[in-house]
């Protein structure tokens, strides 16, 4: 008996499912994208290998179906967005439990995500299917601009554009636009939504909802490949009006989809000027960048080790089945600073980790020598910060302290400066 686990790229170190499955009584199995990732990490798997052409090619689901004849698989466990539709689509070839694509593709494909919200009465922005250039001008037409542009199943913030004008449209139809790249085409428009953006993190466990907590971006999640300065997103606080509105949509917005018994869920919401709150989608899976720490700073408890093992019937931590038919409630703050890649040559970065005793989390994903391109995705850092304190202020606080620090030790050339230039910004 063994559980396989898929992991399109990113440390195994840093996700170590054959710790995460302690008790169970088989051999844990693992395919990724990148060989780098296996070593040393590889060690505590019966069986370990990158696979080339991971991404677009077949032969994860050849090795797949090899290794389940092999070794028996019971399990076949995907935490990464990009694994979700494979990883479902093995388990029915291989009549295991789990997630399947029925419910999956709802989580992925955002008009069937908005089309479901619809029907259970959910606030969502005007929105339309593009399948030919004809369908973008006239819901430019009914909507006006700004609207929003982005492919059904990105992730990341990749392909998302924000047209502001008539003019952003005309030059988005003659250079971007490819709807015969794709067979359907794979786009949709929505009207753009002013106001904050709001993240929902949580863990579902036999279908009910067991932990959740709120963020709040402070800074527009489509501008990545532009900024400069530090994005903040930061907890909100047990008595901040938002967090139980954010809370309950969530929980409704969940009930409109069809999810497994056991998953991981990252829910993005507006709160608009008015005070109204608009969701913009969900995902099944654990979000991205800190979130992970950022759960386990609030409750103790990492929210992708927890959903695997949910999967597969192991025992969960006390925090999750002792509260009760209530949820666990945070007993601090905490908040992210990232900072992202930009174009230059990497002069100089700050030496040793920040001077402050609240600092719970610190990476710099850049050297001395090294020249970056601009942002490719939304989670392509420089540099990333974790900080915990007793309410948001306090968060924001420390934050911006440690980003003053870190802009005053970094050091960059700019290709757009003279030669001789360089920049701190």
């Amino acid at each position: 008996m063994s559980v396989l686990v898929l992991h399109y790229r990113g440390s195994i170190a840093a996700t170590p499912y054959d710790q995460w499955v302690a008790g169970y009584d088989g051999d844990v199995l693992l395919l990724t994208a990148d060989e780098d990732n296996l070593a040393p990490a590889a060690a505590g798997y019966r069986h370990a290998a990158a696979v080339p052409g991971y991404e677009t090619g077949g032969q994860v689901e050849a090795l797949a179906l090899d290794l389940a004849r092999e070794h028996g698989v019971r399990h076949v466990v995907a935490c990464q967005e990009r694994d979700l539709e494979r990883a479902a689509q093995l388990r029915e070839i291989l009549g295991l439990p789990g997630q399947r694509l029925d419910s999956v593709l709802p989580f992925r494909d955002k008009v069937l995500m908005k089309e479901r919200f619809v029907a259970a009465g959910l606030p969502v922005a005007p929105y339309r299917e593009i399948e030919c250039a004809a369908d973008l001008l006239a819901f430019a037409g009914e909507h006006g601009f700004p609207l929003v542009v982005k492919p059904r199943d990105s992730a990341g913030s990749v392909g998302l554009r924000i047209l502001r004008s008539a003019g952003e449209l005309e030059t988005y139809l003659a250079g971007e636009l490819d709807l015969y790249g794709e067979h359907p085409p794979n786009l949709i428009a929505e009207r753009f939504v002013p106001g904050p953006m709001c993240h929902v993190d949580g863990l579902v466990v036999g279908g009910r909802m067991v932990l959740a907590w709120p963020s709040q971006y402070l800074y527009s999640l489509s501008s990545f490949r532009e900024d400069r300065g530090g994005r903040m997103d930061v907890t909100l606080d047990v008595d901040d009006p938002l967090t139980g509105r954010l809370v309950e949509l969530t929980e409704r917005a969940l009930k409109a989809l069809p999810g497994p018994r056991d998953f991981a869920f990252h829910a993005e919401i507006f709160h608009t000027p008015g005070d109204e709150l608009v969701l913009c989608e969900i995902a099944c899976r654990t979000g991205g960048a800190s979130v992970r720490d950022v759960i386990r700073i609030l409750f103790g408890v990492d929210p992708t080790e927890s959903w695997v093992r949910a999967q597969l019937g192991l025992p969960l931590p006390a925090a999750l089945t002792e509260a009760g038919p209530g949820r666990p409630r945070p007993g601090r703050m905490t908040g992210q600073l990232v900072l992202m890649k930009r174009p230059g040559r990497v002069v100089s970065v700050p030496g040793g980790p920040p001077p402050f005793p609240w600092i719970e989390k610190y990476q710099v994903f850049v050297e001395p020598g090294q020249t970056m391109g601009a942002a490719t995705f939304s989670a392509d850092f420089l540099f990333t910060t974790l900080v915990s304190g007793p309410d948001r202020a306090t968060c924001v606080a420390r934050l911006r302290q440690v980003e003053a620090w870190f802009m005053d030790g970094l050091e960059l050339h700019d290709p757009a400066l003279a030669p001789s230039g360089h920049t701190n910004a």
